[in-house]
């Protein structure tokens, strides 16, 4: 004897109206729009935050006293193009050289680490092996330990590798790091169904080949927020940099700082350099800023 579907329980009058009003409350709370102190309190902080780099605009377009102006005017003045050109050709910078060597490391760290990152977070997500949560929870216990505390003997393995001046000392140290692996880890944990990769195993496919086929393009959002996170990081990075490198072998950071190392200052010329240098970073942003945001919100929010 066959049986027909279970029946579909009736709900009364009153849970359906409270299912009602309770759909209604999360369209409205989702389609609800930021009102007049919540666009006031984002244009706060919008100010404050374009504050600084606009006061360094404005001492990279003046001369060499605006810096300690207390008068100084509001308005740009017409100088920073000769100062960022200073910048660019004090001969004790080597600017394009800086350049160059920036653009490489920044590039080869942010690629690396979003490869490695995101096969190392595949690994801890989806396959099962000894060791898994004790390994991972010291992967991201280790960015509680400070940067300072392996200086020294970071600086006697390069000195031993033959690595100082060189950019090896400055790309191999940071090819992974613990954030990403972190980052990638719950990324794909939560976006990636176990099924999928289950169906990729029963077809034949080995790990990498899933990993490389599936996992890689569906962690495309959060791998491109990682990237530019590490670009930006490894862009500013000055401390590493200026220690295991030399004036005549800079990058962009340790640059800039020997405009300071004369006995006046000019300010204007460094913060003209200093713009110049971001600009990059700037581009970078505007191009990406939509897979920023985007890498943003679906690692943030369980898929």
């Amino acid at each position: 004897m066959t049986t027909g579907p279970a029946p579909i329980p009736l709900l009364s009058p009153a849970q359906a109206a409270r299912n009602r009003r309770r759909r209604m409350r999360r369209l409205t709370v989702a389609q609800r729009k930021p009102g007049i102190l919540g666009y006031a309190f984002l244009g706060v902080v919008l100010l404050l935050s374009i504050l600084p780099l606009y006061w360094s605009l404005l001492v990279a377009s003046g001369d060499s006293t605006s810096a300690r102006d207390p008068n100084l005017s509001w308005i740009p003045g017409v100088h920073f193009i000769e100062n960022a050109y200073a910048a660019m050709t004090n001969p004790a910078v080597n600017f394009w050289k800086a350049l160059g060597n920036s653009l490489l490391v920044s590039t080869t760290v942010s690629a690396s680490v979003v490869f490695f990152s995101t096969l190392a977070g595949y690994a801890f997500a989806k396959l099962k092996f000894k060791g898994r949560g004790p390994l991972l929870v010291f992967i991201v216990a280790t960015m509680a330990v400070p940067t300072q505390l392996g200086v020294v003997p970071l600086y006697l393995l390069m000195a031993q590798y033959g690595w100082i001046d060189t950019m090896q000392a400055i790309i191999v140290p940071a090819l992974v790091n613990a954030f990403g692996v972190f980052w990638m880890t719950q990324y794909v944990q939560q976006a990636i169904p176990d099924e999928i990769i289950e169906a990729a195993r029963v077809d034949g496919a080995s790990s990498f080949r899933s990993f490389w086929s599936i996992a890689l393009p569906i962690a495309r959002p959060a791998a491109t927020m990682l990237a530019l996170f590490t670009f930006v990081a490894t862009w500013t990075n000055f401390f590493w940099p200026f220690i295991v490198l030399t004036p005549q072998n800079p990058t962009l950071p340790v640059a800039l700082s020997l405009l300071q190392a004369n006995y006046f200052v000019d300010y204007s010329v460094v913060l003209a350099g200093t713009l110049v240098a971001t600009v990059p970073l700037i581009i970078l942003f505007v191009v990406a800023g939509k897979q920023l945001v985007s890498g943003i919100m679906q690692g943030a929010v369980k898929a």
